[in-house]
Parts: structure tokens; C-alpha cells; sequence
């Protein structure tokens, strides 16, 4: 689903909309993350757009997505190729892709790896703004017992953008759960505590 709720046609970019490139591969949840961000910024009041790069999503292939936030309309519906933010769902992913193109300097990069910022820094290709890193395999098995990613980047990058506060963040997320996984009411609390989980150690 892309939501479209509240694009306006144009191609001028709102000052204060906030930009995010997600990079993943396919079945990892990096398109649902976006998605989900896009939702549950739109509760808040935000003119919000979550869409995937189109192309082959196959299983393992790498995927792109992206949001734009904004407490304005926006105009704007092509890529964005100069976010403030970058999700890497996938670590794999640095070295093959070009992660930190046109990310701004005083933006910021998050990358699930088990690794330190200043241990992935030097593959970053001189990116020279914050670096953050959240193991994020780690939670998703301590909590749901699976590698599913996406939970806990989502969490990450509402943390470090400062999108929500982690309270309205997490009354939104659990309503988004319990609607998605009505009849599996064990996922709903598993996915829970993988959120406050990241959201707390991603801001270490």
C-alpha cells in the first residue's frame, strides 16, 4: 500500500520535510518499515509519503524505499536522493551500494550490524556526519525468535530523527499490530518489545 493521502501535485520541496532513504533486500521488511513510518506519522497530523523504489523485489535483491515527512503539503514525489536520513537494513549492503550518497552531513546514517559506528565508519566512503548501529538480528531473536529486522530499525529512526516521542510512538505501533496480527496476538507483544528495545539502545 502507498499512501497517498496527502500528496499535492508540484516539484517544490517544503523546507522542514524530512527525508529518509531506506536500503534492504528483499523479505527483510525494509518497503513495510517505510510504510509503517508513513502511517503512523500521518496519525500525528504530518503530510507523510512512503513508497519503494519500483523494480525486481525478489527474494535477497537489494531494495530501496523512502519517506518524506512534513508538517506541510508536499510537492515533491520523485526519489530522494539527498535524505537526511539513511536506514541500512542490511550491512551487506555497504560496500555494493553507494549508502551514503547525497546524505547530508548533518544528517544521519543507521546501520543494523553488530558493530561499533567507529568500526563501519571507514567503509562509509568518507561520510563524515553521525553514524549509528543497532544489532538489530540480536533483538529481533531475543523477542520474536525470527530475524525480522524491520522493528527495530523502524524504532531507530524515529529515535534518532526525533519523527515522534517513543510514547505516542508506541501507543501508534501497537494499534498498527494489533490490527495486522489480530489472530496472533504473541507477534504483537513480541514486536513491542523489539521497538523499545531498539529505541533505547540505538541512543546509547
Amino acid at each position: 500500500m502507498e499512501l497517498n493521502e496527502k500528496f499535492l501535485t508540484g516539484d517544490v520541496k517544503v523546507k522542514d520535510t524530512i527525508e529518509i532513504r531506506w536500503h534492504g533486500r528483499g523479505g527483510q521488511g525494509a518497503k513495510t518499515a517505510a510504510l509503517l513510518l508513513a502511517d503512523v506519522a500521518f496519525k500525528t497530523g504530518k503530510y507523510v509519503q512512503g513508497f519503494p523504489e519500483y523494480g525486481p523485489e525478489r527474494m535477497g535483491a537489494p531494495i530501496t524505499a523512502y519517506n518524506r515527512i512534513s508538517s506541510e503539503p508536499i510537492r515533491v514525489h520523485s526519489n530522494i536522493y539527498e535524505p537526511q536520513y539513511v536506514v541500512v537494513v542490511d550491512e551487506s549492503l555497504i560496500e555494493p551500494v553507494h549508502v551514503t550518497a547525497g546524505l547530508a552531513e548533518d544528517g544521519a546514517i543507521i546501520i543494523n550490524t553488530p558493530k561499533t559506528p567507529d568500526e563501519v565508519r571507514p567503509l562509509l566512503k568518507g561520510y563524515k556526519g553521525r553514524v549509528y548501529t543497532l544489532d538489530a538480528k540480536e533483538i529481533s531473536l531475543k523477542t520474536l525468535g525470527k530475524n525480522f529486522p524491520n522493528s527495530p530499525m523502524l524504532a531507530a529512526i524515529v529515535a534518532v530523527s526525533g519523527i515522534m516521542e517513543e510514547g505516542p510512538f508506541l501507543e501508534d505501533m501497537r494499534q498498527s499490530y494489533q490490527h495486522k496480527f489480530a489472530k496472533k496476538p504473541e507477534v504483537i507483544e513480541g514486536n513491542m518489545e523489539a521497538l523499545k528495545l531498539a529505541f533505547r539502545e540505538v541512543m546509547k
